[in-house]
This record gives structure tokens, C-alpha cells and sequence, in this order.
């Protein structure tokens, strides 16, 4: 693991003291799972994977969408 350096707000630090003593863990495991979640709910999603799948076909979406309902 990779020890950085970060600079809290008394307001912060506080806080985080309070968990600690709540939760009984230690600050680093509070902080590792904190920037879990960040990173977590800042994911990139699969619209970056996804857009212009459709640019090189011959067939519009949604032509192609109906051809295949249309064969139900």
C-alpha cells in the first residue's frame, strides 16, 4: 500500500475522530473505504463504451429495431 499525505479541516478531522471512536476502526480503514465510495459513485458508466456502436451499419437503429419485431 502507498502512504500519501492529506491535509484535513479541524471540522474533518473531528468528524473522523468520532467515527473512529464509533465504528472502533482505525482512520485509514474510514479513510480507504471512504475514497471506495467516491470512486465508486464517480465511475465512468458504459455510455463511453457504448456510444456510436451503431456509426458503420447500413440499417438505421431503429429499422433494424422494427425488422426484428416484426419477425414476433
Amino acid at each position: 500500500m502507498a502512504r500519501i499525505l492529506v491535509d484535513l479541516s479541524e471540522t474533518q478531522l473531528q468528524a473522523l475522530a468520532a467515527k473512529v471512536r464509533t465504528e472502533g476502526r482505525s482512520r485509514a480503514a474510514i479513510i480507504r473505504d471512504a475514497i471506495d465510495a467516491y470512486l465508486a459513485h464517480h465511475a465512468p458508466g458504459e455510455a463511453p463504451e457504448v456510444f456510436g456502436l451503431w456509426r458503420d451499419r447500413a440499417i438505421d437503429g431503429l429499422d433494424y429495431q422494427e425488422a426484428r419485431r416484426a419477425e414476433w
